[in-house]
């Protein structure tokens, strides 16, 4: 399978966390964590994070960097999260001028995704959320984002705008958590240019079967995008890809396939302490690899045992396939 590799531009760069704000690498200019990127081997494109990487201000050097590396932007990623005007929230704070702020800067990065010639807004409303009990006023969020994301939607209709959910962190409770109600979200914001992203960590932390997730996605036309790294399930630990979930990878493959998949394959890492361009590189080798042994099974074998619903049959299959035809 020939998939389209991206990496958001930040799993290059320096990463820090609470315990050490400053960093676990030196900072690295745009120059170099762009070139950086071209030199991985199948990465194609890259996600731009708003602030971080992209903003009016440099646009057009941006564009140039991506031009001259031969490079797409495959995805803007609005900063609803990093910065302290949205602490309580962007699209559901309480303060009026706030969320009107939240919209005005979603269509910002919508033009600037025009200039770009990059068709998907990947948005994730991190601050949008809830702490405490009886914090949430959740009849008025809800309202808050759908009219949001309407308008964003309407502002222009040839960008797909996909709302990437995740459980929790920074907030204790996202509002947009879950594949599911995520996508009865969606469905009562009713445009056409909005979907769901899946980020698989995301939904590992959610206790989702995430082949399940996209299938249900997919079959609703809601499938946009996807981010795809690894974890334990309790955090959002961001690891090299099929390092822990290798099986519910290949599971995932497989059902991408069926459901005819034609969006990135976008590697969305957090290598504190390991290289950073090994870690994206070593995530797409083991995607390629897990493709490599669907193409060894064959689509209808492994459609058959499915039909068939023999767990043990399947399991058997799966490791003869995953680990070699020793031992029975």
């Amino acid at each position: 399978m020939n998939h389209k590799y991206a990496t958001i531009l930040g799993n290059l760069g320096n990463t820090s966390d609470r315990f050490l704000s400053v960093g676990y690498r030196d900072l690295t200019s745009k120059e170099e964590l762009i070139r950086q990127a071209a030199s991985i081997p199948e990465v194609s494109g890259i996600e731009l994070v708003g602030t971080w990487d992209i903003e009016a201000r440099n646009v057009t050097q941006i564009a140039a960097l991506l031009k001259e590396h031969r490079l797409r932007c495959a995805a803007i990623i609005p900063d609803h999260f990093s910065q302290k005007i949205w602490s309580k929230g962007a699209f559901t704070s309480r303060v009026p001028h706030v969320r009107q702020q939240a919209v005005a800067y979603t269509k910002e990065m919508l033009d600037i995704a025009a200039e770009l010639d990059c068709s998907l807004i990947n948005l994730w409303p991190g601050q949008d959320g809830y702490d405490y009990p009886f914090q949430g006023d959740f009849q008025r969020a809800y309202d808050w984002l759908v009219a949001a994301i309407r308008e964003c939607a309407d502002y222009r209709k040839d960008t797909k705008i996909s709302l990437e959910y995740k459980l929790k962190e920074p907030r204790t409770h996202s509002y947009l958590a879950r594949a599911a109600d995520t996508l009865v979200l969606v469905q009562e914001i009713n445009r056409e240019n909005v979907g769901v992203t899946i980020d698989f960590g995301h939904a590992l932390m959610a206790q989702e079967n995430v082949a399940e997730s996209a299938v249900m996605l997919a079959r609703t036309g809601k499938l946009f995008h996807l981010h795809f790294n690894d974890n334990y399930r309790y955090w959002d630990d961001d690891m090299v890809v099929g390092s822990i979930h290798t099986i519910e990878y290949l599971e995932l493959l497989f059902w991408l396939r069926q459901m005819n998949y034609q969006g990135w394959f976008s590697m969305d890492l957090y290598p504190y302490r390991e290289d950073a361009r090994e870690a994206v590189s070593e995530s797409i080798e083991w995607l390629k690899t897990l493709e490599a042994l669907i193409d060894q099974a064959g689509m209808a074998k492994i459609e058959a045992l499915i039909q068939e619903g023999n767990a043990i049959k399947t399991i058997r299959e799966m490791r003869k396939l995953m680990l070699g035809k020793s031992n029975g």
